[in-house]
């Protein structure tokens, strides 16, 4: 009887410890998806409209055909923007001809673009770090500049400003 009686009130204290638990849970979930909520609000981006075109590459991760984009030979001095948030990417400074077929840049401006595994597992894609819109990839170890490292950028998620001199 008494380990029975024992038991019972385990059971009982445990109940009570896992129904706490719960509700500790809950409340930090609740407290989590106010502060992305707030985040959001905070750091809330102006999204541009997109042609079927450039939403086929922006939003659907979708590729230009190369050498036909209107930045691959660009070399005025300016800066590119995404066409998506019109976020600051990349300078001229950073182009460089790889003969690839896309624009070209050794290095973005700090903070702008995330690097995130590509769905098939083998390349890395690069996105705006505002937006999240599809820029193309990155390679690195190819030896086409110092900083050893290429993005490979869709000229249509790109809009140029040349800069005033």
């Amino acid at each position: 009887m008494g380990v029975v009686l024992y038991m019972k009130e385990g059971i009982g204290r445990n109940s009570e410890i896992l129904e706490k638990m719960t509700r500790l849970k809950l409340m930090l979930a609740l407290l989590t998806f106010i502060q992305i909520g707030i985040m959001a609000q905070e750091f809330k981006v102006k999204l541009y409209p997109l042609t079927p075109q450039e939403e086929a590459v922006i939003i659907n991760k979708g590729t230009e055909r190369p050498f036909l984009g209107e930045y691959t030979n660009n070399k005025a001095d300016g800066v590119y923007l995404c066409k998506h948030c019109h976020t600051p990417l990349y300078t001229s400074d950073s182009k460089f001809d790889s003969y690839c077929g896309w624009p070209s840049f050794d290095q973005e401006i700090a903070g702008a673009v995330k690097r995130v595994p590509d769905a098939d597992g083998e390349r890395v894609e690069i996105v705006c770090a505002a937006c999240n819109g599809h820029l193309g990839h990155v390679f690195e170890g190819e030896g086409f500049t110092k900083k050893d490292t290429r993005h490979c950028v869709n000229s249509i998620s790109l809009i140029f400003e040349e800069r005033k001199k």
